[in-house]
């Protein structure tokens, strides 16, 4: 319930944002070419220095000259989506890399049609379940083609089945929209992608997951969220995409500052 309420506190508050799938476009564009190039500056021109809330890399704010960003990586495969009514992105990264792997998720957030936020969460070799080679094949895999218009659901609906499966983390009472086939893509291990693939397996129990931040993305039923995973607070994305009403693909990336989370 409270989700709910926060959910449409939050769409009100976009009433008026007024952001264009373009503009996010274009920002995005320069966050990817960055990130190839390792040349911040041309990024930093789409901030927006009078709200500026800073740079931040798996839950710290850092010197953006000295985050992952400033280190050219050779990307192998992304994915974007934009949330025109609360001005916000999210950006999948992976570098299928023998020396350098990395999969990275990139939350953009705007004021004033300006980035006044950028919030990442990075992982590689030792954070929870890493494999390159699993994650960048699996993610190539998938379709996460545009949803026809007349079958598209709403933000509300995206946004909720997320919540219900964040949720059955810490409640197993909650009732989860689960799809099938429904498949996770977890640090690099992945489901049964067959016809009756299920995704309620090996979801744990009293584990709260906090202070959600949401991209959500209707024309590709997609909704992201970057939170605190657990008591322990480990900077986390999860990805979800969404049909009918019902998940379909789940992709977490989890940092935890240690070998596989200690497990």
């Amino acid at each position: 319930m409270l989700h709910t309420i926060a959910l449409l506190a939050a769409l009100a508050a976009s009433a008026t944002a007024h952001c264009t799938r373009p503009l996010l476009q274009e920002a995005v564009d320069a966050y990817l070419l960055a990130q190839t190039t390792g040349e911040t500056t041309p990024f930093t021109a789409h901030f927006d220095n009078s709200t500026w809330l800073g740079y931040r890399e798996n839950s710290l704010k850092v010197n953006i000259t000295s985050g992952i960003i400033a280190t050219p990586l050779a990307i192998t495969h992304n994915r974007s989506f934009y949330d025109t009514s609360s001005c916000a992105t999210f950006t999948e990264v992976v570098v299928n890399s023998s020396t350098t792997p990395y999969v990275i998720g990139t939350q953009l957030r705007f004021t004033n049609h300006k980035i006044n936020k950028v919030d990442s969460i990075v992982t590689k070799p030792g954070d929870w379940l890493f494999n390159i080679t699993g994650y960048a094949h699996w993610t190539a895999q998938e379709k996460w083609d545009p949803i026809p218009a007349e079958k598209r659901d709403t933000q509300l609906t995206i946004r909720k089945a997320a919540d219900a499966y964040l949720d059955v983390f810490n409640n197993k009472n909650v009732t989860v929209p689960w799809g099938t086939p429904c498949v996770r893509l977890e640090g690099g291990l992945y489901g049964d992608a067959g016809p009756n693939g299920t995704c309620a397996g090996g979801v744990p129990s009293g584990v709260p997951l906090t202070n959600r931040r949401y991209v959500v993305d209707e024309a590709l039923g997609s909704v992201d969220v970057l939170l605190d995973f657990g008591n322990s607070k480990w900077p986390d994305s999860h990805l979800f995409r969404v049909e009918g009403g019902r998940l379909r693909y789940v992709h977490t990336l989890t940092h935890c500052g240690r070998a596989n989370c200690g497990v």
